[in-house]
């Protein structure tokens, strides 16, 4: 049992990432952390799309990721 908690946190992790990176980047440098664009962080952008999806499978797997974590340090 512990080795599936295992391999399935690893293969979660591998897919995380991958939604991470293919999330496309919204920094507006320097100026923008400085005049608001801090703003876009709390949820004052609408995604679509694509995003939506990038978006809502990387909080799905890290949900995911925490509960295998917290099984799988339950089972050592």
């Amino acid at each position: 049992m512990e080795t599936a908690v295992n391999v399935l946190l690893v293969i979660d992790g591998i897919i995380m990432i991958i939604f991470i990176l293919l999330q496309s980047g919204t920094s507006a440098g320097l100026s923008g952390a400085i005049s608001g664009g801090a703003e876009q962080l709390f949820g004052k952008q609408k995604a679509r799309g694509i995003d939506l999806f990038l978006h809502r499978g990387t909080i799905v797997t890290a949900v995911i990721f925490f509960v295998l974590a917290f099984v799988s340090a339950y089972f050592v």
